[in-house]
């Protein structure tokens, strides 16, 4: 059996605040409502003189504010502050397994794991134990930098995916611990649903969680030896850059003559996480269709059919257009204002096997690239339906993301698309929680 070492994890040593107040400690990952400075002020009133997580992230949508720099250096301050002023209680070196219930009536399952950076590669077609699920922009790590060199604490609100059909990792560890006392729980704020902790500590339960993770792994390892263990769900971009943190800080510390096993136990070579099963029935992926504006919609119809291998056939109504999307894994809807004036609805069918925007995209972008059109992203069906509804838009319906094809298109075909899928709406985002010491 493969090390926890081996594998990529160690048992991170937990910190959480001494008597814990969910609902003013915890705040939602910082890349969300980015647009809505109200949500903020809200979590900071509901923050209130409390300590909180909120005081210890940047939200982004203060990315371009001109006290930008102000604030990462009061972060940088705060975090040192409850460091050094008793607000932490002693470290728990375990793992936690959580219990998220949202206010959309799902419970999210999670074990909060540390993972070493090394084992991590978000460039394309990597064979790596942890690998991205979308493409990763460059120019999105700098401002992300900024924040995590020299940070005194790391947060998490990173998702990674375990390939776990039997339920075995994330399922079987709630099991071990389901009639101990909860390490945390309480209600967080905004609309984020509630959260139980529980702590895996025990060597027993140690040991369990470490045969199930092998066993995972065997069965996710190819003919070439290499193991795709998890794939990033959410915080992509955070990932990316902690690695990029450690690489600039290991290039420093091999300079400087550190050890071999200096640099094999060094904090900032790990990251904290969140694991989900991608088979969590709490867990819901919805496909992020698809506009695009000022085409010809036949012209469009032709290149995909062509593109795709596919067969292009008028639906009669908007109900019918969705099912014949909604009931299967290849198949594209497109509803737009045809020349006469009228409402006009089509599928193209398709045979594709694996997840259908990473086939549809290429085709989409050396479409607009050769027309000069443009292209947004929607959540939501009813919202690409009433687009469809304005002349010059084509709404585009995505199939449903198929679970069973997602790891396996990622190894075969490397990350998917820029806006391939949404794991849950917003507020079932992770919430910062626990915390570990960072650069020492």
């Amino acid at each position: 059996m493969k090390t926890f070492e081996q594998l990529g994890i160690r048992i991170p040593e937990i910190l959480l605040p001494k008597n814990i107040d969910l609902s003013s400690w915890s705040v939602i990952a910082c890349d969300q409502y980015t647009q809505d400075k109200n949500y903020w002020d809200k979590a900071a009133q509901n923050a209130g003189s409390n300590p909180s997580t909120l005081n210890l992230i940047l939200p982004e949508v203060y990315l371009n504010s001109p006290d930008k720099q102000e604030r990462i250096q009061k972060i940088r301050r705060t975090m040192k502050e409850y460091l050094d002023s008793g607000v932490f209680a002693p470290a728990n070196k375990c793992f936690v397994y959580l219990e998220r219930k949202t206010a959309f009536g799902r419970t999210r399952k999670g074990l909060v794991m540390q993972i070493d950076l090394e084992t991590y590669e978000w460039k394309p077609f990597s064979k790596a134990n942890i690998r991205a699920t979308e493409a990763t922009i460059v120019e999105r790590i700098p401002p992300r930098k900024e924040i995590r060199k020299g940070a005194s604490l790391e947060l998490p609100h990173i998702m990674l995916l375990v390939n776990d059909k039997e339920h075995i990792l994330v399922e079987g560890a709630g099991k071990l611990v389901s009639k101990n006392k909860p390490l945390y729980e309480g209600s967080l704020m905004n609309n984020g649903g509630s959260i139980t902790g529980w702590a895996i500590s025990s060597e027993d339960d140690i040991k369990s969680v470490n045969e199930k993770l092998d066993a995972i792994a065997t069965k996710n390892t190819a003919a070439d030896g290499s193991t795709f263990l998890f794939a990033v769900g959410d915080g992509n971009h955070s990932l990316a850059t902690a690695k990029a943190v450690w690489d600039e800080y290991k290039d420093e510390l091999l300079k400087n003559g550190a050890s071999e096993e200096e640099i094999a136990e060094n904090p900032v070579r790990f990251a904290l996480v969140e694991i989900v099963n991608l088979y969590d029935e709490g867990l819901t992926f919805e496909p992020i269709h698809r506009v695009i504006f000022n085409a010809d919609n036949k012209k469009l119809l032709d290149f995909l059919a062509e593109k795709l291998n596919g067969t292009v056939k008028e639906t009669v109504s908007q109900k019918e257009l969705e099912k014949n999307v909604h009931d299967s894994k290849a198949n594209f809807g497109f509803a737009f204002i045809d020349k006469d004036g009228s409402q006009k609805f089509f599928v193209l069918e398709t045979g594709i096997t694996d997840l259908a925007v990473s086939r549809l995209q290429p085709a989409l972008d050396e479409f607009i690239k050769a027309n000069n059109l443009e292209i947004d992203y929607i959540h939501g069906t009813e919202e690409v339906l009433s687009l469809g509804k304005k002349p010059g838009a084509t709404g585009i319906l995505l199939p449903p993301i198929a679970k069973d094809s997602f790891f396996e298109t990622i190894n075969g075909r490397g990350p998917l698309p820029r806006k391939s899928f949404s794991m849950g709406e917003a507020d079932e985002k992770r919430f910062y929680l626990e915390c570990r010491k960072l650069f020492q």
